[in-house]
């Protein structure tokens, strides 16, 4: 019962939480969870494509929505956002080929550190 309650509450807060504290928590949680990843790597290295996988598409959203002519962001920091994304993007090929749980820490950190700016605590 109260599994139910909790998952209700969640639906709507998504459903009614700003987009940039909806941004923030889905870099948060895809830190947390390629954290998980490496801070027990090798035993939890099979979930690493589904997680690098979650983490692309977040990524692929936002250079698709600072890529757009009618972002309201200022040039340089969608050429930044950009310029990141591009960099996630090469980092979670190169992870995906190497396997080297090292490579998750820009990852992570960058995650972390974009979250914290859009909660305004960076």
């Amino acid at each position: 019962m109260y599994n139910q309650g909790a998952l209700a509450y969640q639906k709507t807060a998504q459903q009614t939480a700003d987009p940039r504290t909806l941004e923030a928590t889905l870099l948060s949680r895809s830190a947390a969870h390629l954290q998980a990843i490496r801070d027990t790597w090798p035993e939890r290295q099979n979930e690493l494509e589904v997680e690098l996988t979650k983490n692309r598409k977040i990524w692929s959203i936002f250079i698709q929505s600072v890529t757009r002519e009618d972002s309201p962001l200022p040039r340089q920091l969608r050429e930044n956002i950009a310029n990141l994304g591009i960099f996630i993007m090469g980092q979670t090929y190169e992870m995906l080929l190497t396997r080297d749980p090292a490579k998750l820490d820009a990852l992570i950190d960058i995650n972390r550190q974009i979250s914290a700016g859009l909660r305004g605590k960076g």
